[in-house]
């Protein structure tokens, strides 16, 4: 080959190089919208996805509009909203008046709205518009809307997932997975369990326990047993107990007095080990960001609805004075109440 061959081959190698390079930069963003300003993972979410040096899953977003929502007879939606939208203006983020209005500015959603209840009527106009939708805990006010929730994203063949930040945490991730425990099983798990008249007991905190228990025992739990304490002068806690099909056995502990924390103790054919704290909110929106690009969920809709009916279960069991519930009759009996009418 010539020098003038060789030099006119390196010109066009190193046109073709800037152009892609170019392609690259011009890549469209990502453009999300956050419905409901009410909770701190929205500012706390949006610095991550907003990083203009994130790499990874993680690159290629922007926050650009949201929707404040907000729930006037639960004071930590009230009171917080207003200062949650005051940030998320001061990071250029658009505010808009209802939902229909903010779907016209996003590709996908972040549905965050502090108060369960209105998560079905919230993610209906997204479901429908087609967008893929995180939702924050919970997933739903009740059994009843969670699995509805799930079955108009089914019948819209729309990708979505709702979890706790707890299920990504790495040290969680790591006892899932750690060869010196072996095959789990057992697992006790516990968080902060405050209670919200306005939701049933465990959704409003307690999931955060319930989401690392089924992330360390996964699906396939038959039948749960509660124990609750408090009134006067103590706040007591739970104590969630969940048999799964293969005889192992799972606890949840919902902490009210005394310190509050999160952990918990895997029990395994080879060994014992434990993982405490809470460790941000990092890995859960690296998730997001995965399922945003790919439309993969991390989580399957049949094990979130199946850890909602095991906290459904646990209320169930209360009002029984303690006996074990089954979750089938609890499931079954919210799927028929979930039907179109």
């Amino acid at each position: 080959m010539s020098r003038m061959n060789q030099r006119i081959l390196c010109g066009l190698f190193a046109i073709l190089t800037v152009s892609s390079i170019a392609v690259r930069a011009d890549k469209p963003v990502i453009r999300i919208g956050i419905i409901g300003l009410d909770t701190s993972h929205v500012p706390a979410f949006t610095k991550i996805f907003n990083d203009p040096k994130a790499t990874g899953d993680l690159a290629g977003f922007k926050v650009v509009v949201g929707f404040p929502g907000g729930s006037q007879d639960i004071p930590s939606s009230r009171d917080r909203v207003a200062k949650f939208t005051s940030d998320m203006k001061a990071m250029g983020v658009e505010i808009v008046d209802s939902i229909p209005e903010l779907l016209k500015k996003c590709d996908v959603v972040l549905l965050e709205s502090v108060d369960g209840r209105p998560h079905l009527e919230q993610a209906r106009p997204v479901i429908e518009a087609k967008k893929r939708l995180f939702i924050d805990k919970p997933l739903a006010g009740s059994l009843v809307d969670a699995i509805a929730i799930a079955e108009l994203a089914k019948k819209n063949d729309v990708p979505w997932f709702s979890s706790s930040s707890l299920r990504f945490g790495p040290g969680v991730v790591a006892l899932k997975d750690n060869p010196k425990v072996g095959e789990i099983i057992g697992c006790d798990a516990w968080s902060p369990s405050p209670l919200e008249a306005h939701h049933p007991d465990l959704f409003w905190y307690g999931i955060h326990g319930v989401e690392m228990l089924y992330t360390l025992m996964g699906p396939g739990c038959e039948t749960v047993t509660r124990v609750q304490t408090g009134g006067g002068e103590t706040e007591g806690g739970e104590l969630v107990t969940g048999v799964w099909k293969s005889g192992r056995i799972g606890t949840f502990r919902g902490l009210r007095d005394g310190k509050h924390d999160y952990g918990a103790v895997v029990f395994g054919k080879k060994g014992i080990a434990t993982q405490l704290g809470f460790e941000g909110y990092k890995a859960l929106d690296e998730q997001v960001a995965r399922f945003f690009k790919t439309g993969k969920p991390p989580v399957t809709a049949e094990e979130t609805i199946e850890l909602m009916a095991f906290m459904e279960a646990a209320d169930e069991s209360k009002r029984q004075g303690g006996k074990p519930v089954k979750i089938a009759e609890v499931m079954e009996k919210a799927r028929t109440a979930a039907k179109p009418k």
